[in-house]
């Protein structure tokens, strides 16, 4: 599936530009994770563009999150490689018993894609100003983009270490910051 095709996907279920936002820049993430891992990036990028497909849907309800979104997926004709990652993404319903590096890169890449992004916005909206170094102390105070599960982006210290991810993920999400309103 290719970019554009992922996308329209995603806008006939999302319409939140913050939402849309967040789709595209945890794919940018996952986009890079795939590279670096040898793994293939277009397959990454779009389960990171589709993760969230089901959330307004299901009006945030927890219980339902990935599960319904693995459905629309499936009604869509999207095959197991990608839909599966996607049902299995909601830590509160599967926990951390992640060993894929699929799964493991999708749980990093969905919250460590907030913490840089709110690390651009207290830099003026400019990915350029962010940092390893940034990002490092942002992610030891825990009341800075609260919403950005900690837990979840030290998964990723078993398949990269973790400057690495954080430069991996500030390059990929620089990459597409028009998209995001970012300078």
């Amino acid at each position: 599936m290719e970019k554009t095709e992922a996308l329209t996907l995603l806008k006939q279920h999302v319409v939140s530009p913050s939402l849309l936002g967040h789709c595209l820049s945890t794919a940018a993430v996952m986009k890079g994770l795939a590279a670096e891992l040898g793994q293939d990036a277009v397959v990454w990028e779009t389960i990171g563009i589709l993760h969230d497909i089901d959330f307004e849907e299901i009006h945030e309800d927890m219980e339902k999150h990935g599960i319904a979104g693995y459905e629309i997926l499936r009604d869509a004709g999207i095959g197991e490689e990608i839909a599966l990652p996607i049902k299995r993404h909601n830590h509160l319903l599967f926990g951390s018993d992640y060993t894929t590096p699929v799964e493991i890169c999708l749980q990093v890449a969905d919250s460590v894609s907030g913490l840089i992004v709110a690390c651009a916005y207290i830099k003026g909206g400019n990915i350029s100003d962010v940092s390893v170094k940034t990002v490092t102390k942002k992610y030891k105070a825990p009341s800075f983009a609260a919403g950005c599960d900690r837990n979840r982006i030290a998964l990723g210290d078993a398949l990269i270490p973790r400057e690495r991810m954080y430069e991996i993920a500030i390059s990929e999400i620089a990459a597409i910051k028009d998209e995001l309103g970012l300078m």
